[in-house]
């Protein structure tokens, strides 16, 4: 099987890839300005806002399967109109279409999120992340979207977001709360998604619930850093619109999945 990732150099683009090379499977990754360096894995460059050039890729390459995992913070065209750009380009040459969508797209709430619920996007990232998911579900209905939490994981911009705060560069929320999952976990359960048959939206995320101040905590007692210079402050305080409470319900996923997501306390364990 061959299998296009697209966003291959970015931190779970590069897992797939790295993962796929160690199941047999002929992997293509894509970048735009970093690098993929996996061995094994042949490199592609694109630009994901380039609708020409997106589809005559695709075309060439003619993969089995596309995983889109591209993104840009502050960038629609990057993160929605790319997405919508690459699922077009999977569907034209019949291919299998896993996305990697966000919990970001929706606003925080008391209670855990089931897999099917519509978006409620409170700033622009997460409605980028949410027209991605419309368009892709629009162009193909046979599409997988995984909605996933922070990812972690050596190289994970989440872990050097707590470095950061540590030392009093940063400063993290104590009132916002996701479900990290580390970046293998989450390639082994995307990879499982290409080689199966689901379509629509999946809950893939961690099983332990944490505010972004406690996953500093949990970096800190890992790498043997000093709490104590943790910086902190709620959105309120901010003066930021940003989801708040965010717990994803991988119920369905655990059902669905032999990949069981590790939770981030046992993932950062202190040595």
């Amino acid at each position: 099987m061959r299998v296009l990732v697209v966003g291959g150099s970015g931190l779970l683009g590069r897992e797939v890839c790295r993962r796929g090379v160690r199941l047999g499977l002929s992997m293509v990754g894509t970048f735009h300005s970093g690098e993929i360096a996996v061995p094994g894995v042949v490199a592609r460059r694109l630009d994901v806002t380039d609708r020409v050039a997106v589809r005559a890729l695709v075309a060439h390459v003619r993969p089995d399967a596309v995983v889109g995992t591209p993104y840009r913070y502050d960038d629609w065209a990057v993160t929605a109109d790319g997405a919508a750009h690459v699922a077009v380009a999977a569907a034209e040459v019949g291919a299998r279409l896993v996305h990697v969508s966000s919990d970001a797209l929706h606003a925080g709430r008391p209670m855990p999120y089931a897999d099917d619920e519509a978006p409620t996007p409170v700033h622009a990232y997460g409605a980028a992340k949410a027209a991605a998911e419309t368009a892709v579900r629009a162009i193909d209905p046979g599409a997988a979207l995984v909605r996933t939490s922070l990812i972690v994981g050596e190289g994970s911009k989440q872990i050097q977001l707590c470095r950061d705060a540590l030392a009093g560069r940063a400063t993290l929320f104590s009132d916002e709360l996701r479900c990290p999952i580390d970046v293998a976990d989450l390639a082994d359960a995307v990879l499982e998604l290409v080689a199966s048959s689901y379509a629509g939206l999946l809950n893939v995320a961690g099983p332990d619930a944490v505010s972004r101040a406690e996953l500093g905590l949990l970096v800190a007692a890992r790498y043997g850093l000093d709490p104590a210079g943790l910086k902190t402050t709620t959105s309120a305080a901010s003066g930021l619109v940003r989801p708040l409470d965010v717990r994803l319900d991988s119920t369905r996923a655990a059902g669905l999945l032999r990949t069981r997501p590790r939770g981030v306390r046992e993932l950062l364990a202190a040595p």
